[in-house]
């Protein structure tokens, strides 16, 4: 797995949604109410969009959103959990990006 920095790309289009979704109520409520309207209202690729709507971090993550937008993505879309890392949001990213390891980081942490 690469540095979280090293797949980050300004550019990618999905990072000012993220931005957008976190400090806009009204733009919540409506990705709540219709989240393929609200996506399409966004200039970014259909990857981009399927990644969101499918909740798939690692993707974005090898898109190029930035390492702290992904987990604001998970909170805005899962809602907040009081278990540092074992909320839903949190184990959501983590299952999304450690794919295949992470049952083993899981058991590794007791």
């Amino acid at each position: 797995m690469t540095m979280p920095l090293e797949s980050f790309d300004p550019q990618l289009r999905a990072n000012d949604f993220v931005q957008d979704l976190k400090w806009d109520e009204g733009l919540r409520a409506r990705f709540v109410a219709d989240e393929d309207a609200v996506l399409a209202g966004y200039d970014m690729t259909g990857a981009e969009r399927a990644a969101i709507r499918e909740r798939d971090f690692r993707a974005l993550h090898d898109m190029g959103l930035h390492p702290y937008l992904l987990s604001q993505l998970a909170r805005l879309v899962f809602g907040t959990g009081e278990n540092a890392g074992s909320s839903t949001p949190a184990t959501a990213l983590l299952r999304s990006l450690l794919g295949d390891d992470y049952d083993r980081y899981v058991t590794s942490r007791g």
